[in-house]
């Protein structure tokens, strides 16, 4: 199978309405993987508890890279594989960090943080979370979103004792019932899916999909964009709906390999399309 080239796209911004931003991103190209905390807690809490998140997962990975004997922190699920564990680990370790550091001062009390946290092994995509930012798939033209959020309301839509019309236009959509720091334990729900090339991740916090619809994100991503420009376009799209909400998107997009070379293609050509060089 030929190897998947990958373009990544990335935008934070503070919004209309908030004086700073709570949310922290994170992108390291040479392990394929991704990482967006949404803080909360008040003053400048929530950005020591996004950072902390972004920050010790990020190194959690990069050392188990460099030495795969590193521990894993929590119970293993052996369902998934051992990068799909690799993040629920370095969640985990996220967690007892931001926890331990709100109960050192009253001006951290409280403070935490949502994450999701995608990782790319060939055609496989691991996907970690924690709270209510998302992560979606969108192929096809199809926007599809994989993760579950852990708010109140949508706790109530999945017992069915509301409709999601209704949790979009609650008072309380922003009261999560998951977060880092919250308690010295946390619980992160893990899945892994095969993607494909022409296949988009989109990695963002609630700051977008509170101000837009699914429907009004899937055409974004199916514009002639770049990564970039589709990341900037989202945050503009927020914005532009009331912008009422840090908002932060990361963007990954898996294209084709590269054409062959002209004396490859040449070669192919003048054989009949039946064999190709060595």
């Amino acid at each position: 199978m030929a190897v998947l080239r990958i373009a990544v796209g990335a935008r934070s911004d503070t919004g209309l309405v908030r004086q700073n931003n709570e949310d922290r991103f994170a992108v390291d190209f040479s392990l394929n993987l991704y990482i967006l905390c949404d803080g909360m807690g008040g003053q400048a809490a929530g950005e020591v508890a996004s950072q902390l998140g972004v920050d010790i997962i990020l190194e959690h990975c990069r050392q188990a890279a460099k030495h795969p004997g590193v521990e894993t922190f929590g119970a293993y699920q052996s369902e998934y594989s051992e990068m799909t564990n690799r993040l629920a680990s370095g969640i985990r370790l996220s967690n007892k960090a931001i926890h331990e550091a709100a109960e050192q001062s009253p001006t951290t009390s409280g403070m935490g943080s949502t994450v999701v946290a995608a990782r790319l092994t060939g055609n496989v995509l691991s996907i970690a979370h924690v709270g209510d930012s998302r992560i979606y798939l969108f192929r096809a033209g199809e926007l599809r979103q994989l993760t579950q959020d852990h708010s109140l309301v949508m706790e109530q839509v999945r017992r069915g004792l509301i409709s999601q019309e209704e949790a979009e236009q609650s008072e309380l959509a922003n009261v999560i019932m998951r977060a880092l720091g919250a308690d010295e334990d946390v619980e992160v729900d893990l899945d892994e899916l095969w993607v494909n090339e022409g296949d988009q991740v989109l990695l963002c916090s609630d700051g977008l999909t509170r101000m837009a619809s699914d429907a009004q994100i899937a055409p974004v991503l199916n514009e002639p964009l770049t990564a970039q420009q589709a990341c900037e376009r989202l945050v503009e799209l927020a914005n532009e709906l009331g912008g009422e909400d840090n908002v932060s998107v990361i963007l990954v997009r898996l294209l084709p390999p590269p054409p062959p070379p002209w004396w490859k293609r040449a070669w192919h050509t003048i054989l009949g399309g039946n064999r190709w060089p060595k």
